[in-house]
């Protein structure tokens, strides 16, 4: 009951915070939009920072869960690789895209960039651990080249990171992309790279 509770608040808060900003939301509108007490907000969280922390945290959780699903599975290195690209890919799109379909929602996700920022982070140190091991595996069964996996794992973050930018921003055409081929190259150009 207290888990389910704790994950009730946390769930208002981050609706409230998507729709109002965190400055904007205060713990009456979690106490009000919850159907809890104040004194039952308290109970879990000290103050609004710890309710924030909280979403921050589940939200990064999220996103880990959805790339170690591929992890799971049972593909080969390269194919399992091209599968975490994929499903990186589809993450930030439906982030941004899910902003972007509402202008209110779009505009304070720009605003609340380090809350996405924070999230991301969370995520970075469980994110490489992933690649290192698809990289490992690849290189136990002869499918990458050991002299050319070195620092594979940061770039693929930076270049997530940058691809990112470029939806929030919409600004492929002003750079020359094709947005629409933008993921097959990526997965070509990585996983070329790193190939025997």
């Amino acid at each position: 009951m207290a888990i389910k509770t704790r994950e009730q608040l946390i769930e208002v808060a981050r609706q409230l915070f998507a729709r109002k900003g965190i400055e904007n939301t205060t713990m009456n509108d979690i106490a009000n939009a919850s159907e809890k007490g104040r004194r039952t907000i308290y109970t879990y969280f000290k103050n609004k920072r710890e309710i924030y922390n909280a979403v921050v945290e589940k939200e990064s959780e999220q996103l880990v869960t959805r790339l170690r699903e591929v992890l799971a599975t049972d593909l080969k290195p390269t194919e399992k690789l091209m599968s975490y690209i994929d499903k990186r890919f589809d993450i930030v799109v439906e982030t941004v895209h899910h902003h972007q379909d509402n202008a209110m929602l779009r505009t304070l996700f720009i605003r609340e960039v380090k809350r996405v920022e924070r999230i991301r982070n969370l995520a970075v140190e469980k994110e490489m651990e992933m690649l290192r091991q698809i990289i490992r595996d690849g290189l136990k069964t002869g499918e990458f080249d050991p002299e050319k996996v070195d620092g594979v794992y940061s770039t693929m973050i930076m270049l997530f990171q940058g691809i990112e930018l470029s939806y929030m921003r919409a600004n492929f055409e002003q750079m020359g992309v094709d947005a629409s081929k933008l993921r097959n190259q990526i997965k070509q150009f990585i996983i070329n790279g790193i190939k025997k």
